[in-house]
């Protein structure tokens, strides 16, 4: 009886210890159960972060190589545009998430070494352009000028009318070429090639006239008070400058419209006015215009077109190299104003007309309703000093005179210092007279109205008649003595080699 109540305890006993060992096991079980789990689910994170980690990085690359390519078909061809045509913009960034970043930093760093080598080439190949054209204006310009004194020459020894009309046209055509030579040198850096001695204005203006095709269409009005000129060193580049704003008139306007040059004085300085009726220029042609004659930018010659228009850019080198302005605006007539403006300090000055008389072909100049000498008590609205009438010194003056200075003419020049102040007068220049002044008690005469470019052409055309004929009586013999070579007088257009 005694062996059940052990036995029945040693077998409680054994399965309490059993039970435990289970439930150890599976408490065991589960906790590897979790951690499996657990180490399952942070497996699977990182293969997604890794997926979508390498799937960033393949959209990045992908992006990268979309802006190279558009870096090498777009931005570079609108940048060597841009570098010819300053409004061409240059298109930026493909994707502007990379703005800032070091791949726009990359990007625009080749934008800028590219623009840098082409800037730099391009800057070599036009000075060796300029260079080689620079050499060969300077030699044609100066054959050009032997062929326009030969021209001459046989203009005054050849007394047949058809021979001396071919010449004229000869004279006429080398003329043209002899302009676009010049322009074409003083784009290129070249000298004007010209030395001249100081002329009035209205017949350096009547000069350059007589270059272009289509002069007998300007009209020119001379509004000055005083016989102002041009001091000798700022001669030919003022009538290079005023011959392209009027070549450009002409160019721009109906072969039956004239074009109109008004000349003005003023306490600074004198203008030449040109105003044509011609189709004017856009707003983009106009600022383009302003650039070229401001003479401020360093133009390169390829960027004045195919084939290159120099004028106005000569005019802008002249500018800047002597100190005048030019100036163009719309015209109130619908056309294109330009004006040139010319300091009195230290381009331009006043010469004696006694001395030397300005040239039958110049413009009189309108003084209506104002005496010939006016009476000055010195008062700022009268500044001037009176001078001699020019009708009263033409009267007196005989026709060679009238068209130039003889040789010996001229004697020692005497300039007054003085700087041109608010209200003062120009610089004056005096000259040795070789006769006797205008007498005091010389009547007055009214100044002549204005001539047509026929009645010039035919008071030109019979003074030379006088003169040929006048030379044929003192020649000994009938024919032409070699030993002497006729010297030709003083053109207006002062394009003969001085």
């Amino acid at each position: 009886m005694t062996s059940i109540p052990e036995a029945l305890l040693w077998c409680l006993s054994a399965g309490t210890a059993a039970a435990v060992v289970l439930t150890a096991t599976v408490v065991r079980a589960r906790m590897q159960s979790a951690d499996l789990r657990q180490r399952l689910t942070t497996s699977e994170g990182q293969n997604t972060a890794s997926l979508q980690t390498n799937n960033e990085l393949n959209a990045r690359l992908r992006a990268v190589e979309a802006e190279i390519q558009h870096l090498a078909g777009a931005r570079l061809p609108d940048l060597s545009m841009a570098l010819a045509h300053p409004h061409v913009p240059v298109r930026g960034l493909l994707d502007t998430r990379f703005a800032g970043t070091g791949t726009d930093r990359a990007l625009s760093a080749v934008l800028e070494q590219t623009g840098a080598a082409v800037t730099k080439e391009r800057e070599r190949v036009d000075a060796a352009a300029q260079s080689t054209l620079r050499g060969a204006t300077t030699t044609i310009q100066a054959l050009l000028y032997q062929l326009q004194t030969a021209l001459q020459d046989m203009q005054h020894r050849y007394d047949d009318p058809a021979v001396a009309q071919d010449l004229l046209t000869a004279d006429f055509l080398n003329e043209q070429a002899l302009r676009r030579i010049q322009a074409t040198g003083v784009v290129c850096g070249a000298w004007p090639g010209l030395t001249r001695e100081d002329s009035y204005l209205a017949e350096l203006v009547v000069g350059a006239s007589s270059r272009l095709r289509g002069y007998e269409r300007v009209q020119v009005s001379n509004q000055l008070r005083d016989p102002v000129a041009v001091v000798a060193r700022a001669v030919e580049p003022i009538a290079i400058t005023v011959t392209e704003l009027l070549a450009n008139a002409l160019h721009h306007s109906h072969h039956g419209l004239p074009v109109a040059v008004t000349l003005q004085q003023g306490n600074r300085g004198a203008s030449v006015i040109i105003d044509d009726y011609g189709v004017g220029m856009h707003a983009d042609e106009l600022q383009r215009a302003k650039e070229l004659l401001s003479g401020d930018d360093q133009l390169l010659f390829t960027q004045l077109g195919d084939p290159p228009r120099s004028g106005f850019a000569a005019a802008g080198r002249l500018v800047r190299q002597y100190g005048f302005g030019v100036h163009v605006e719309p015209s109130p007539y619908g056309g294109v104003r330009a004006v040139v403006y010319i300091p009195g300090d230290p381009l331009l000055t006043v010469l004696d007309e006694s001395s030397q008389p300005m040239s039958v072909m110049a413009p009189l100049p309108h003084r209506s309703g104002t005496p010939d000498h006016p009476h000055h008590s010195g008062t700022p609205d009268h500044p001037h000093t009176p001078l001699p009438s020019r009708a009263a010194q033409r009267s007196a003056a005989s026709p060679e005179a009238s068209v130039g200075s003889p040789a010996g003419s001229s004697g020692p020049v005497a300039q007054l210092p003085t700087p041109l102040q608010d209200g003062a007068e120009l610089p004056r220049r005096h000259r040795r007279k070789p006769g006797g002044d205008v007498a005091p008690g010389t009547p007055r005469t009214e100044p002549a109205p204005a001539r047509t470019p026929e009645e010039n052409a035919s008071r030109w055309s019979a003074l030379q008649q006088g003169t040929e004929s006048g030379r044929a009586a003192t020649q000994p013999s009938p024919g032409p003595d070699p030993s002497r070579t006729p010297e030709p007088p003083r053109s207006p257009e002062g394009n003969a080699l001085s």
